[in-house]
């Protein structure tokens, strides 16, 4: 269940257009958090300067409850536990 810029997320992606390895981040943390019932959202990093500099060479960047939980990819088994 994704969610709008103003609601909740427990999970929140950062990612930019044309990524693979974003496309990939953001189907496994749907279905991880479709499963379990959990709001996610993705954040794209292209039109922030601050956001690029920060996480330009680390994305996509998976966020649980507000803390960076991983980098590059996302290991479904790990992010259920973050989230149980």
């Amino acid at each position: 269940m994704t969610t709008g810029p103003d609601e909740a997320a427990r999970v929140v992606v950062y990612s930019k257009p044309g990524c693979h390895l974003c496309e990939d981040a953001v189907a496994l943390v749907a279905q991880v958090c479709d499963e379990l019932g959990q709001a996610w959202r993705e954040v794209d990093i292209s039109g922030d300067a601050e956001l690029m500099r920060t996480y330009g060479e680390q994305i996509p960047v998976t966020f649980v409850d507000g803390r960076q939980h991983d980098f590059w990819r996302v290991d479904p088994t790990r992010l259920r536990r973050a989230l149980g």
